[in-house]
């Protein structure tokens, strides 16, 4: 009898103990008291800009093939052709694998997690080249991921969580890519010639950002829309010359943030959004004071911004951010001629939407994201909540499904979710449950981060080190 008790005795403090342990992993967050590194602390003598390099952006090309193509798909930049990372062509999509995926290629880049703009049966990709040391302009064929030429400059870069990170603009007539330390080039997107090439470091005294650019340009009526955040927060640049047209002054300082300029209309109004490292403010994209800072704040200032802004309608703007910044809810007022800007809601990362890396998705009324590692029992499930409530979620993919870092994109009613390990998920667009519909292993490598693009039925994804395209064409 005293046996049993003491076997009962030391079951039940083994239980305990685990469930202690079981309740502390539950609840710790692994970064509560990260504290980032930022430029400035160590406290270094600022940088002589006449000592840099001198760079020739895109003085080397090769051309390798030629081809043709008859599709006319779309993705031409960063979140698609309206901004929204949503495909609206009307091409009916898979809801399962079946077997297997339909793997169209794959080829080998280099480590980063830049991702493609899709334009007229070509892919662009900007890379870089380790043996090479040079950022390399890519182009492919969207149906055989046949490499069509590369436009090339030799430039050093010492890893750090890969290199390249941004994604192309295309249009008919230009394309324009940002390099990792800067570089901003402009080529002929059918041929690849060599338009112009900026170095925001030189021409704007910016600073480099922590694990190197992660802003994607944009291109407006042949402008080129850029934010050095140097001596000027931002700038127009005409695509076909390279010469500045205007430019926003920054006597605050503000810093080049990974966020990209999302595009906005209010009262009217059109304007630029950039959340630089310092702010978030809107700029005039129109009229005769294009290029006047038209409002700012910096009620919400992290140390470390990789989503964009997410325009709402009604004059609301989502931010977040990772590192325990959460999130939060501006809404844009115009009184006279005059904008402001007031907080709707603002939240930790453990009470509400927020994301670390990927920009929500807006639709229906509703934003869909990855919540980021630091949300609690939440962390890296893919969730939904109402856009006049960021705190209370509609649903959740369960402590189950986790997606990591990963990028999410959406075409024909449907999610395709990739995770950090390079498995994809088929669900369906809802605003009332998570409706899972397949998911198959597409990427062996790590790090499955750069964004997805999707056009002509084809999807593309990438790990560290792969570039894969699927075809996921209903029929």
């Amino acid at each position: 009898m005293k046996t049993n008790r003491k076997e009962l005795f030391i079951i039940s403090i083994f239980v305990l103990t685990c469930s202690i342990v079981f309740c502390f992993w539950f609840v710790h967050d692994p970064v509560k008291n990260y504290v980032i590194n930022v430029q400035g602390m160590d406290k270094r003598p600022a940088r002589d800009t006449t000592s840099v390099e001198n760079i020739k952006i895109g003085e080397k090309f090769k051309e390798y093939k030629t081809i043709t193509s008859a599709l006319t798909g779309k993705w031409p930049r960063f979140r698609g052709a309206q901004i929204d990372n949503i495909n609206k062509e009307n091409i009916k999509l898979i809801s399962s694998f079946g077997k297997a995926p339909k793997i169209a290629w794959k080829v080998d880049v280099g480590d980063g997690h830049a991702a493609p703009a899709v334009y007229n049966g070509k892919v662009y990709i900007i890379d870089y080249d380790e043996r090479k040391k040079a950022d390399a302009l890519r182009c492919f064929s969207l149906e055989s991921g046949e490499e069509i030429w590369r436009r090339w400059y030799s430039v050093i870069l010492r890893r750090n969580h890969g290199m390249s990170r941004t994604i192309p603009a295309v249009t008919d007539k230009y394309i324009i890519t940002i390099g990792p330390r800067c570089h901003v080039m402009c080529c002929d997107p059918v041929n690849g010639n060599l338009l112009w090439g900026l170095d925001m470091v030189k021409a704007y005294n910016t600073d480099v950002p922590l694990w190197f650019t992660g802003q994607c340009p944009m291109i407006d009526h042949d402008t080129a829309i850029i934010a050095p955040c140097g001596k000027f927060l931002m700038a127009g640049i005409d695509c076909k010359t390279g010469k500045e047209v205007w430019h926003t002054p920054n006597p605050d300082n503000w810093k080049m943030s990974h966020s990209s300029i999302m595009p906005m209309v209010f009262e009217g109004k059109k304007m630029y959004v950039y959340f630089a490292v310092g702010g978030l403010c809107g700029i005039s994209a129109q009229g005769r004071d294009k290029g006047q800072l038209l409002w700012k704040t910096n009620v919400f200032n992290p140390s470390v911004i990789a989503p964009s802004p997410v325009i709402l309608d009604k004059g609301r703007i989502f931010m977040t951010a990772g590192y325990g910044a959460g999130a939060i809810l501006f809404q844009l007022v115009k009184e006279g001629e005059r904008f402001s800007v007031k907080v709707i809601q603002q939240y930790k990362p453990t009470e509400g939407l927020a994301s670390e890396q990927q920009t929500p998705v807006y639709f229906n009324h509703c934003l869909f994201a990855i919540l980021p590692k630091d949300a609690g029992a939440g962390r890296n499930q893919f969730v939904c909540c109402k856009d006049n409530d960021c705190t209370k979620f509609v649903w959740t993919s369960s402590k189950t499904d986790r997606y990591g870092l990963g990028p999410y994109i959406m075409a024909d009613g449907k999610f395709f979710i990739l995770s950090d390990e390079g498995e994809i998920t088929i669900a369906k667009v809802s605003t009332t449950s998570f409706i899972f519909l397949d998911k198959a292993k597409i990427l062996d490598g790590q790090d499955a981060w750069g964004p997805m693009a999707i056009a002509d039925g084809r999807l593309i994804m990438r790990d560290a080190k792969h570039l894969v395209c699927i075809d996921v064409r209903a029929n």
